[in-house]
């Protein structure tokens, strides 16, 4: 029976002896005498699959390598290569004059030739830094508030109620002390390069806290400060850091369920199941950000108008990509610039730009499957042997011993090799019974095997 060997220094009797006065006497357990001996409830025995070789091992680590990549272009494709589409975004949003709303992609290609001709192709680049430094920021920040309270910076679905309040808290927080930077960040990224000078790297921290300093007064003309930029901004904020989560939760949850009965309806576990996970992850943050961007667009177009308003910034005319126009606005607060952009351009004046962001989110799905096939691609080809030129991978030596224990034996004579039994030499019994020789007596000629034959027929 299997497992019977962990059982040898048990028993279930309570009187042990040696009948056969063989001299033996069972061991027990320290502290266990035979009175008290007892037998294991359960073994911690675990199911132990097949062997890993190591073109399996090598092909796990290809895998994680291949996953590690395309998280790695989802991130640079988020922050470094959407970046254009973003600066065209903003321009549109902040142009509450212009006759073109670029509602689909189309629209944006002239714009964009005619850019490039007069300014280059680094008109799209301009804000980069200062967005990634607001960012980066805004980490810092989270990370410097959680070191003196006991707000939480991460929660799943596990956590308390009351830890989700804090987790928001942060948020909100942080939000609030980012906004003078974010509208420094802003000018940045949307005023044009020909009638404009061009920032500094640090710029953006010297007017962020010029605007932070004076909190309760507007520096010049029309500008709001700054404690009325902080509603509409982290209301933005969260509404985008919610929506995103639940979206990005609610679609991981049916892709993985999705997954289970595919493996239930198979009967087997897929060999790539951690690629797997991380696909669903990188497409659940996907969808979330999508679905974010899309129903908060309106929401992003009021809030970007009330940071620029003020600020005397000139942007490039995206009517015909050739001027420049400056932004002169007078809005009062959110509520205002909401009645004022729905008189004037109709809801479709919400939705400005929103040709760039179809642009911006299609050319992140190409290159994230643009990665994924040629990290694929790759990992294949250095897993499944080769050099890339399509020749056979070497068999191992343990490989060589199992296929030639396998190949069948030679022999001297082939089929056609074997000489014919010269047909005369058989003796013909069922014709010539004369012939046949005298029972339990051998042939005359030698050349016969001895017969034994019955007398009864």
């Amino acid at each position: 029976m299997a497992g019977i060997d962990d059982y040898h220094n048990y028993s279930r009797y309570k009187d042990l002896r040696d009948d056969a006065g063989t001299g033996w006497e069972p061991a027990f357990p320290e502290g266990l005498t035979p009175s008290r001996s007892i037998r294991p409830k359960e073994l911690d025995i675990k199911p132990r699959g097949p062997p890993r070789s190591p073109d399996d091992e090598e092909e796990a680590t290809v895998r994680r390598y291949v996953g590690v990549g395309v998280g790695l272009a989802t991130l640079i494709t988020e922050n470094l290569l959407s970046h254009p589409f973003v600066v065209l975004r903003r321009q549109c949003q902040v142009h509450n004059a212009s006759t073109r709303y670029h509602l689909v992609p189309i629209t944006l290609v002239p714009v964009l030739i005619h850019l490039h001709q007069r300014q280059g192709i680094t008109t799209l680049c301009k804000g980069l830094g200062s967005i990634l430094l607001v960012r980066g920021m805004t980490l810092a920040v989270e990370d410097l508030i959680t070191k003196f309270t006991p707000w939480p910076k991460e929660v799943n679905a596990d956590s308390s109620l009351k830890a989700f309040g804090q987790h928001i808290l942060l948020k909100c927080v942080s939000l609030a002390i980012i906004t003078p930077f974010y509208s420094a960040s802003l000018v940045e990224t949307v005023q044009s390069d020909i009638a404009s000078e061009k920032p500094g790297i640090f710029d953006v921290f010297r007017e962020g806290i010029v605007r932070l300093v004076s909190w309760g007064s507007p520096q010049k003309g029309r500008m709001l400060p700054v404690w009325a930029l902080v509603t509409p901004t982290v209301m933005y904020g969260l509404l985008k850091y919610l929506v995103c989560l639940c979206t990005r939760g609610i679609t991981s949850r049916f892709l993985h369920s999705q997954r289970r009965a595919l493996r239930e309806k198979q009967g087997a576990f897929p060999r790539e199941m951690h690629q797997t996970s991380e696909d669903i992850e990188i497409t659940s943050s996907l969808v979330g950000l999508v679905t974010a961007d899309v129903l908060l667009f309106p929401l992003e177009t009021i809030l970007h108008r009330l940071h620029l308003q003020g600020t005397r910034t000139i942007i490039d005319n995206l009517d015909s990509g050739f001027a420049v126009t400056p932004i002169l606005t007078s809005y009062s607060g959110i509520g205002d610039c909401y009645r004022t952009t729905l008189q004037e351009e109709g809801i479709p004046g919400f939705y400005k730009g929103f040709g760039a962001l179809v642009l911006q989110f299609a050319a992140h799905v190409a290159v994230i499957k643009l990665a994924k096939v040629m990290l694929t691609e790759l990992g294949r080809l250095l897993s499944g042997g080769g050099g890339g030129n399509g020749s056979p991978k070497a068999p191992s030596p343990q490989e060589e011993i199992i296929t030639e224990s396998f190949r069948p034996q030679s022999y001297p004579y082939s089929q056609q090799q074997i000489p014919p039994y010269p047909r005369q030499q058989y003796p013909r019994y069922a014709n010539a019974p004369s012939e046949l020789p005298p029972a339990n007596t051998p042939s005359g000629d030698g050349g016969h095997p001895q017969f034994f034959w019955s007398n009864q027929r």
